[in-house]
């Protein structure tokens, strides 16, 4: 162990906050195992051995974006009349939500593009008819980005959307649209998105109105580790704040069928297990204050999750029914993990499986779960249809525009 991680892990031992040259120390260094020892070790301490998961249901309403044209790693976006463009009726994200009805869904998760032309009307319909359809199902939904985008069309202020998202039922907010908070990055990948200010402005005024949220960061692209480190400060400073975020979760940035992948060589690639990692294990060490640190495994597969659960991670995401956006970006994972699957991943690693709702609160634990007795989707079938079908991009890169330019110190 050199000089300075044995510093930090004096620091983590005595349970001390670390610093940003600290988090630069831990990037730096390519000592993961012991990195992973320290996060494991930060991460017990908060939370025992317990790995908390979500019976959850992903829902994309609309894949039409305004910001097609310039957020250039994404391949899920879609101009209005681009091939593969679908916005679902209310009939049909009721439709989607209900092929799962046999399953003990617990949390909708529901993220989309920014349609020009939805307002917020459709959203409080839908909030409100999903409520009324499963009315134990939590509703955790719109990103900053999209709430921000709903604000603007409505003429009204971003509390006053919240406001209405909270009355018709939403419990909290998804963590997506973070990206990396550095300008020149986001001028890069993510160009006339909110900037990182603005992101942490609509999360505090969420938390304001007692709304929690998750926070993420996307790694893997052109962000440098100073980027990745002062990123998290940010939030670690908004949760001393507010003491609103859930949770944590960096998300693996996918190369394939968007501009930026094109335009960097790296379609066909993918972030290493490596980085993975230690971009779990890191996250846990700098965000002291955030309880809970979650892999998505649809991004880096169950089995680099599974991993991470020794690397300072304890939430295994959930059973997810139909991930669509990563799938459309190249990631090769399956579509749904059952409980089976979930419990024996958390049990192979040496923890204990705790289902939970969309607020961490425990819904039940599984002490006499026998694996291998049940059907490979105990909790019903696997959904089947027109609405649940992948389409990739024909092109990656959106028509009538020059090539991404990689802005200065952005990589």
């Amino acid at each position: 162990m050199n000089t300075d991680l044995r510093s930090i892990a004096a620091k983590v031992e005595r349970g001390e906050r670390l610093t940003r040259d600290d988090g630069l120390a831990l990037f730096r260094s390519n000592d993961l195992l012991t990195i992973g020892a320290l996060a494991d070790r930060a991460n017990g301490r908060a939370n025992g051995g317990r790995v908390f998961f979500a019976a959850n249901q992903h829902i994309n309403p609309t894949n039409v974006c305004v910001l097609r044209n310039t957020c250039v790693f994404c391949s899920f976006a879609r101009m209005p009349r681009e091939e593969g463009a679908y916005t679902r009726s209310l009939d049909e994200v009721f439709a989607e939500a209900d092929a799962a009805r046999g399953n003990a869904t617990r949390e909708f998760h529901i993220v989309g593009g920014l349609h020009p032309k939805l307002t917020l009307a459709y959203y409080l319909d839908m909030f409100r008819g999903l409520k009324a359809r499963h009315p134990d199902v939590m509703i955790k939904a719109l990103t900053a980005v999209e709430v921000a985008h709903l604000a603007r069309i409505e003429k009204q202020s971003v509390r006053d959307v919240l406001v209405a998202m909270r009355d018709a039922g939403v419990t909290s907010l998804p963590g997506g649209g973070a990206e990396v908070f550095s300008p020149a990055a986001r001028a890069t990948i993510a160009d006339r998105k909110l900037t990182g200010e603005e992101w942490l402005a609509v999360h505090r005024e969420a938390h304001g109105l007692g709304i929690p949220s998750n926070c993420t960061m996307l790694y893997g692209h052109v962000e440098t580790l100073e980027d990745r480190v002062d990123h998290l400060l940010a939030l670690r400073a908004l949760q001393d704040e507010t003491h609103g975020f859930l949770c944590y979760i960096p998300l693996a940035y996918h190369p394939d069928h968007n501009e930026l992948g094109e335009r960097l060589g790296r379609q066909g690639t993918a972030t290493t297990g490596f980085d993975d990692l230690k971009n779990i294990a890191v996250g846990r060490l700098v965000l002291d204050n955030i309880p809970h640190v979650k892999t998505h495994w649809p991004m880096v597969t169950p089995f680099i999750s599974q991993v991470a659960l020794s690397f300072g991670c304890d939430d295994l995401e959930g059973t997810v029914v139909f991930e669509r956006v990563y799938h459309e970006a190249g990631a090769a994972t399956q579509m749904w993990l059952s409980y089976d699957e979930i419990i024996g991943l958390v049990r192979g690693a040496g923890k204990t499986a705790v289902e939970r709702d969309s607020l961490y609160q425990p819904v039940r634990t599984f002490e006499d779960w026998v694996s291998g007795q049940h059907a490979v989707r105990p909790e019903g079938p696997a959904p089947v249809g027109e609405l649940f079908r992948i389409e990739h991009r024909k092109t990656a890169r959106a028509a009538r525009r020059a090539a991404t330019a990689i802005v200065d110190s952005a990589e």
